[in-house]
């Protein structure tokens, strides 16, 4: 725990991220595909999310692999996930990967594969599960050998369904509760390193900052009204299912390493691996300003610090946190 007045989180009522009931017509189709058991998974007494800092049950934790390519937009229930982070695959496109544990959801997707470093980023999680469309065939080994509960589509068809209105290979959609139903032992969220409270002093005032990759770019803007970072991917609104634009009151750009790794992809093209242990700079978008932070994270069982000039933590809003990753 932080000193003075940061914390894991409290959770005003104003910003408890309340699930919102699908309004549009594919949510309705989508959500048809899974039980309403799927809200009525069992969890822990209520807490304060060390990834939020908010008030939420603390449910076992779920990692989901989603697809970012246009044709796979708009995202179903991403906008549910505590965190989301944004890294970079072969050719310079985007993936995302959801962490869900105070809500769950009966739906996600599109889902698409997993990467190799996807396993030293989870490992700061303890034991999560993880939902993904599939791996390369050299992958396979490391991923079964990791700490991580793996439930590919291919080893656990059932919990994966195909959405109509959509073309493959961008409409595999997940259940969430079978997922977490096969993985009994994956862990309860952990401290990871995040302090959420009030914005410090100082800051650059920013109304819209871009990380952009060779084949994609992901724009955050300001909104003085909604007091949120307003999403955009490749120059357009970055859309859920239900029509509204994604969001987040709070954006860590985190610079790393990503050097070509030993896997390619079914094209040929080398897969970059994403250094998320180590040290270097990070940006934080809140209220409007950027603050720059220095990250830290030892070893990859070791949650990720950000501090501030001067040595405190440096804090986050309370809510959803994307972090995104950029090439150092």
């Amino acid at each position: 725990m932080a000193a003075g007045s940061l914390t894991l989180g409290a959770a005003p009522a104003a910003d408890r991220h309340d699930p919102v009931p699908p309004q549009g017509a594919e949510s309705a189709t989508l959500d048809e595909y899974s039980p309403l058991e799927a809200y009525q998974q069992v969890q822990g007494p209520w807490k304060i999310s060390p990834y939020t800092g908010l008030m939420a049950k603390q449910g076992p934790v779920l990692a989901v692999k989603f697809d970012n390519a246009r044709r796979a937009r708009p995202h179903h229930n991403l906008d549910k996930a505590d965190l989301v982070y944004v890294e970079k695959v072969e050719g310079g496109m985007s993936r995302l990967m959801g962490m869900y544990s105070s809500r769950i959801p009966k739906s996600l997707g599109p889902v698409r594969s997993a990467r190799e470093s996807d396993v030293e980023l989870l490992k700061q999680f303890g034991r999560p599960a993880l939902a993904y469309s599939g791996v390369r065939s050299a992958l396979h080994k490391y991923l079964k050998n990791s700490p991580i509960y793996v439930r590919s589509h291919g080893s656990l068809p059932r919990a994966y369904f195909r959405a109509p209105g959509r073309s493959a290979p961008h409409n595999l959609f997940v259940n969430p509760a079978k997922i977490l139903k096969s993985a009994p032992g994956a862990w309860k969220p952990t401290d990871i390193g995040f302090r959420f409270g009030p914005a410090p002093k100082g800051g650059t005032p920013m109304a819209q900052r871009t990380v952009r990759y060779a084949s994609a770019s992901h724009t955050f803007r300001w909104s003085p009204a909604k007091k949120r970072w307003y999403v955009s991917f490749d120059g357009a609104p970055a859309r859920l299912s239900d029509g509204r634009q994604m969001s987040a009151r709070t954006i860590v750009i985190q610079k790393v390493q990503m050097p070509p790794s030993k896997y390619r992809d079914v094209n040929g093209a080398v897969t970059p691996y994403i250094k998320t242990v180590g040290k270097g700079w990070a940006t934080v978008l809140r209220d409007g300003k950027a603050y720059k932070t220095w990250w830290q994270r030892p070893n990859a069982k070791s949650g990720t610090s950000f501090i501030q000039k001067g040595g405190k933590p440096m804090p986050f809003a309370q809510g959803q946190v994307w972090i995104v990753y950029e090439d150092a």
